[in-house]
């Protein structure tokens, strides 16, 4: 599988991969909220 033009790109600067990294936190953090909350649904009120 190649990535083409993608893996050609320079990379970004240093802030923006401070920000790029934060970014991707904040929305894994979010993913984790809510599928921690869907398993305890589950857990508590059944199926």
């Amino acid at each position: 599988m190649s990535l083409g033009p993608v893996m050609s790109m320079r990379s970004p600067s240093d802030p923006q991969r401070k920000s790029n990294v934060r970014l991707a936190l904040v929305l894994a953090s979010v993913a984790i909220v809510f599928f921690v909350g869907f398993v305890a649904k589950i857990v508590v009120l059944g199926r």
